[in-house]
């Protein structure tokens, strides 16, 4: 029988572990509550004495660079998912881990997709003993089956930089697929014929981690010029045939929606900014790569060119879309974490008013201020949200555990949160009385739009006004959700939960903020 692990009650009234993985947890203290102490985590000190004075670090191969990191059991190993569904670094090390015979690993990528689910073989062979990152498809089905051995830390973006800066990680290996590097270890996103666009969310590890690896399918001559990663944080280099399938970097929802609801629902979130007095000479927004997303900014372009109006800065995830807007004129800047698509990156790589930032600058709490909070607004989506406006983005209403956070809870802290969602998928209702897993906090979401309607948070008097005689079919988030159910046949049925905790989800600020429960 597995021991019985004690819950603890969060600020939001949810159940959390008070203990993860061997480690003390902080339950959630509510929004601005929770006060870091003490200083920075560090790297290790290094001599250039123990390098070689060339600047040639290049090693065989992985497992050669793995051995002389002193790879051991029950190590954590990082990696970055900057290539997506393209990515053949990860599991390539993660198997060059299990050929030199390591156990009880802990994976800490910034995101997993389902083209990873080889790693599924390594956690049942005892490789991998959990992973701390977003695990989208047959991971989060795994875990959520309770098949992992430890439990599931999933963190924004932001709090992934947090955790590592705060020593609540400590990486002893880092693994960084770059799509080109020189032998000293400078390496760069935005060149070579994997070109993925920026590295930020390896900038932590290079910084943080006690040994750093940069893997390369283009290496070039000394300097490698631009460098994202700094040949100073790194210990080897291990050049391969192929990092990853740039085709399949793409994003998969990095197209517009052909659905006329979702279209509605992008025009009407397009009309509240242009309403709602937000869509102004120099203000900004980040939207994200989903469907309603991309024809919002569209819709939003249109708008902006018949007002005069230019932003000041938009953030991505680029896109082509993003892309458009700077090129016309629409915008000064983009302020880009990632590419999404292949306009992304070429833009990232020749226009210099694209500019790569990391989630240190972007999203990190703990950080003297970021550039979330200073967004006009931001357009998110979301599995469900409740009448308290509270939202989940990573399971779904059966308690599945298939999506990751990404960067969306770092966002809730902008001047107008926006979620665009349809009002029901497959016949079930998106709008609930309780959401399955908190995410996100219903007093940082201000608006949510969709084909039916559009509900503005009580919380929100400012924007009430603001839109008061607008066209816009604004109503009550009650009465929406009244009429979703009567098309639906009634609300949708709670999963049934087991006891067992599988997997937490951590608040910007590092505390736990909801739990992930075992299903069957």
């Amino acid at each position: 029988m597995a021991p019985k692990i004690e819950l603890q009650l969060n600020a939001a009234g949810r159940m959390v572990p008070a203990m993860v993985n061997g480690r003390p947890q902080i339950p959630y203290l509510g929004v601005g509550k929770y006060q870091p102490r003490g200083r920075k985590a560090a790297a290790p000190i290094r001599t250039a004495a123990n390098y070689p004075a060339d600047g040639n670090k290049v090693v065989q191969d992985l497992e050669t660079a793995l051995r002389q990191c002193g790879l051991r059991d029950g190590m954590v190993i990082s990696n970055h998912h900057h290539l997506r569904h393209g990515d053949r670094i990860a599991l390539m090390a993660l198997r060059a881990a299990a050929k030199l015979g390591a156990k009880d690993l802990t994976w800490f990528p910034s995101a997993s997709f389902p083209s990873q689910q080889g790693a599924i073989e390594l956690l049942d062979s005892g490789v991998i003993n959990h992973i701390e990152g977003s695990m989208e498809g047959p991971l989060g089905d795994y875990c959520t089956q309770g098949r992992m051995r430890g439990m599931g830390v999933l963190r924004s973006h932001g709090g992934r930089w947090q955790a590592i800066q705060d020593g609540e990680v400590h990486i002893d290996v880092a693994v960084i697929a770059a799509p080109t590097a020189d032998v000293f270890g400078n390496a760069d996103g935005s060149q070579g014929k994997s070109a993925c666009g920026a590295l930020g969310f390896a900038l932590a590890d290079s910084l943080y981690a006690d040994h750093v690896l940069v893997v390369t399918d283009n290496l070039v001559p000394f300097p490698c010029v631009p460098w994202q990663i700094q040949g100073n944080n790194v210990d080897y280099v291990v050049e391969v045939d192929s990092i990853g399938d740039p085709a399949r970097m793409v994003c998969r929802t990095a197209q517009i929606t052909r659905s006329p609801a979702r279209l509605r629902i992008a025009e009407f979130v397009a009309r509240f900014l242009r309403d709602a007095g937000i869509m102004r000479n120099g203000f900004s927004f980040q939207a994200g790569a989903g469907g309603v997303a991309l024809a919002f900014v569209v819709y939003l372009k249109q708008m902006m060119r018949e007002a005069g109006v230019k932003a000041r800065f938009v953030r991505g995830g680029s896109t082509k879309y993003l892309v458009e807007l700077l090129e016309e004129g629409l915008t000064d800047y983009i302020l880009d974490g990632e590419s999404f698509d292949v306009d992304g990156v070429r833009s990232l790589a020749n226009n210099r008013q694209h500019v790569v930032t990391s989630p240190f600058v972007s999203y990190n709490y703990h950080g003297k201020g970021n550039f979330a909070s200073m967004l006009d607004a931001v357009v998110l989506g979301a599995t469900e949200v409740d009448v308290n406006f509270n939202a989940n983005v990573v399971t779904h209403s059966d308690g599945r555990l298939l999506h990751g956070i990404g960067d969306w809870q770092n966002c809730l802290a902008a001047g107008c949160t926006i979620l665009a969602v349809p009002s029901f998928r497959d016949r079930i209702p998106v709008i609930v009385d309780q959401v399955t897993t908190l995410t996100g906090p219903g007093e940082l979401i201000d608006v949510v739009v969709t084909e039916r309607g559009i509900a503005i948070n009580p919380l929100r008097e400012d924007l009430i006004e603001q839109v008061r005689g607008s066209t816009l079919p604004i109503r009550s988030i009650q009465d929406i959700k009244a009429e979703i159910e009567g098309i639906c046949g009634g609300r949708p049925q709670r999963p049934k939960a087991g006891e067992r905790p599988v997997a937490i989800i951590k608040w910007v600020d590092g505390t736990v903020l909801d739990t992930v429960w075992q299903i069957s």
